[in-house]
């Protein structure tokens, strides 16, 4: 029976036998004429067959069943139950008279010789291919593209939630800055619990903590505004302990080598975010009301959960699916191993790198965050652009930033292989995130076009993001062992830029203009560059 319309279809047996019994795995359908087959007259052969024929064992089976090797053995096949899903147009008698019906296995010879373990096994080769320390940045990178999502939704919700609650722009500047009431509270911390219980943890803690004070925001809104300050500090606390745990568990995965990429790469994770979280804030705003973006924004998290707690761990040394050749390459050039047991404060206090660290931190933060927080507010009021251009318009200076942070990064790591200081480098990629983004600002009371003052967001937020080269990377250069409470300290600062400087911003914002924001975020900028280059250096000064 040929024909290029009839197709042999995978079809099921039972056996009434006691023992475990196989179910043969569906190989592809084929046509019929060019079904691949034996040697023998009436037999068939798949792919699937075909590997568990070249198995000793199994061929013993398969004699024993009448199936000789390249004999013309016929073989009578057993009634077959056929589902009721095959189609009418194929007659049963047919496809029994061709089929071969090889006897049950029993589990324990089940192994990745059949159709589906192939795939399998394929499969778990490829993951086991790729360095697990990327894994754990990719991981790190996602939770960070979450962290922002949710953080940038209240700035795009802001505007129809204040319209509906008919609050003022100093209101407006009060629930922006009460996130960073709970963010400042667990930066030192999350530092102290990811230094001593690991990274792993603490992670993952913070994702589900302000995934849920996310999804909680428009009842709160709705009950009254003390509940909406409180349950934005809740999400703070969630989002405060994520820089000092992915620096912790970063240090004890990354070698010197790839650190600035790795961290520019998590980084930008936030800008993405950023970039997703305006993107489609407009979007199901509109479609379906503000309340939509918290509820769907916040169930993201438990899917992340799922996958980090099987797949993460907080050190190299914990992980016992780590091939020998990468945790000799991570342990061999990795000072980070072990989780510290007390925090020499008064040693930490006294080095003049960490108070440039802290120092330049605050600076650096106040331009990022009035920037986080205001920008759609900035094109609606200024630029004159509806919620919807506002929040699309916000996404070019995040996607600048996204590309520039791994630009900078890969530049940096260059620079330090072939040869150059690693303080040279830091000073270098810090002098570019403070300097560029001062200039830009300055630039946006000269210009006169939306633009053109979109233009001029994108190259100070592009600039800016060259910091992860810089600041950034610099915890884990001058104390690896301690990487996460010095991340808790310089973003304590950095945090408390964000409160001054988000509730600031309103109230400069009621009795002057977007000039007088400007040039208070440039002044610090400024101040940040001289205090960076006197003070801080690449080299480990903390063991």
């Amino acid at each position: 029976m040929t024909g290029a319309g009839v197709y042999l279809l995978p079809l099921s047996s039972s056996s009434s036998s006691s023992s475990p019994s196989l179910r043969f795995p569906s190989p592809p359908a084929y046509p019929l004429s060019r079904a691949p087959t034996g040697r023998g007259k009436g037999s068939i052969r798949t792919s699937g067959f075909a590997d568990l024929r070249r198995a000793e064992p199994l061929r013993r089976r398969w004699r024993s069943a009448g199936v000789a090797r390249g004999g013309g053995a016929d073989v009578k096949s057993e009634p077959l139950d056929v589902s009721d899903s095959v189609p009418a147009s194929i007659k049963l008698s047919d496809v029994a008279s061709e089929r071969v019906s090889p006897p049950p296995l029993p589990l324990e010879e089940l192994d990745t010789h059949t159709w589906g373990g192939q795939w399998l096994s394929l499969l778990s080769s490829e993951l086991d291919s790729f360095p697990k320390r990327w894994v754990i940045v990719l991981l790190c990178f996602s939770a960070f593209l979450l962290c922002n999502m949710d953080r940038v939704n209240m700035s795009i919700a802001i505007l129809p939630m204040s319209a509906e609650f008919d609050w003022s722009p100093a209101t407006v500047g009060l629930i922006q800055s009460s996130f960073f009431w709970g963010y400042l509270l667990t930066q030192i911390a999350g530092g102290i619990w990811a230094d001593t219980v690991g990274g792993k943890t603490v992670l993952g803690f913070g994702v589900v903590w302000w995934s849920v004070a996310t999804a909680l925001t428009p009842v709160a809104a709705k009950i009254g505004l003390p509940f909406l300050l409180v349950v934005r500090a809740f999400m703070g606390i969630g989002e405060g302990v994520a820089m000092p745990a992915m620096n912790n568990i970063l240090s004890k995965w990354i070698p010197v080598a790839e650190r600035s990429r790795s961290l520019a790469l998590v980084y930008s994770g936030m800008y993405l975010g950023s970039v997703t979280g305006l993107a489609f804030s407009p979007l199901l705003i509109h479609t379906y009301g503000w309340p939509s973006v918290f509820f769907s924004f916040g169930s993201l998290g438990t899917v992340w959960f799922a996958i980090w707690s099987s797949k993460a761990y907080s050190s190299p040394l914990e992980d016992p699916g780590l091939s020998s050749e990468e945790k000799n390459l991570i342990t061999s050039k990795s000072v980070a191993r072990e989780p510290v047991t007390t925090i020499p404060w008064r040693l930490i206090l006294s080095k003049g790198p960490v108070w440039a660290l802290i120092v330049s931190h605050f600076c650096h933060n106040w331009g990022t965050f009035i920037l986080l927080t205001w920008m759609p507010t900035y094109y609606n009021q200024v630029l004159k652009f509806n919620l919807t251009d506002s929040g699309l318009l916000c996404v070019l200076p995040w996607l600048t930033m996204a590309l520039s942070a791994n630009i900078g990064g890969w530049i940096a790591d260059t620079l330090v292989s072939k040869g150059l200081s690693v303080t040279t480098v830091r000073k270098i990629m810090q002098s570019i995130g403070f300097l560029g983004p001062a200039f830009f600002l300055t630039q946006l009371s000269h210009v006169h076009s939306p633009a053109m003052a979109v233009l001029c967001m994108a190259c100070s937020q592009g600039t800016d993001a060259f910091s992860q080269s810089g600041l950034y990377s610099n915890h884990q250069d001058i104390g690896p062992r301690y990487a996460g409470v010095l991340l808790g300290l310089s973003n304590t600062a950095g945090v408390l830029a964000g409160v001054f400087g988000t509730a600031a911003t309103g109230y400069i914002l009621q009795h002057g203009s977007w000039d007088d924001v400007f040039k208070v975020s440039v002044t610090l900028y400024l101040a940040g560059t001289v205090v960076w280059n006197l003070f801080s250096t690449g080299e480990k000064i903390l063991d």
